[in-house]
């Protein structure tokens, strides 16, 4: 993950880029481990991960949400990527997408706050992990949108 001299752009130096970059892979790479724990369950019946209905809330059908799953990991490849290379339409400093990325990210996380809320209170017996993959993972992606959205609100800030 080596950045370029010339990536500190804006008041990013190559160090800050880095650091955005290892934290978005690591938050990247904890979706794909959800994804795969999924996959490993759903079409390999592994019997040491959660059952199928700890990962899936069954609003969307499987083959969909696998499908929209995939596409998500690859713009989230494509993002980590251009952090760590220091270019890239996703580092071009972009204030209006900082702050869109952050109030969203906080309405995201919010509402993952509030269903985990709901559904403890609906269904007692699933305290306090029951059912709870899904909603840390949207914390997951939420908290990925948020690290990008700081990185572009902070671009006017001296390094």
């Amino acid at each position: 993950m080596r950045v370029p001299e010339s990536a500190s752009q804006a008041g990013t130096n190559g160090s800050s880029l880095r650091t955005y970059a290892a934290v978005l892979w690591l938050l990247a790479g904890l979706f794909f481990l959800r994804v795969l724990g999924q996959v490993l369950v759903a079409f390999f019946g592994v019997t040491f991960l959660p059952p199928m209905q700890e990962w899936y809330s069954g609003l969307i059908s499987y083959p969909v949400l696998l499908l929209l799953q995939a596409l998500i990991i690859l713009l989230l490849i494509k993002v980590c990527s251009d952090f760590s290379r220091g270019h890239g339409f996703f580092v071009e400093p972009n204030m209006v997408m900082g702050r869109i990325l952050r109030w969203f990210s906080y309405l995201y996380f919010g509402s993952m706050v509030l269903r985990y809320a709901i559904t403890m209170a609906l269904y007692p017996e699933r305290r306090w992990t029951g059912g709870t993959i899904p909603i840390v993972f949207h914390c997951v992606l939420a908290t990925y949108l948020f690290t990008v959205g700081l990185f572009h609100t902070q671009q006017d800030t001296p390094s």
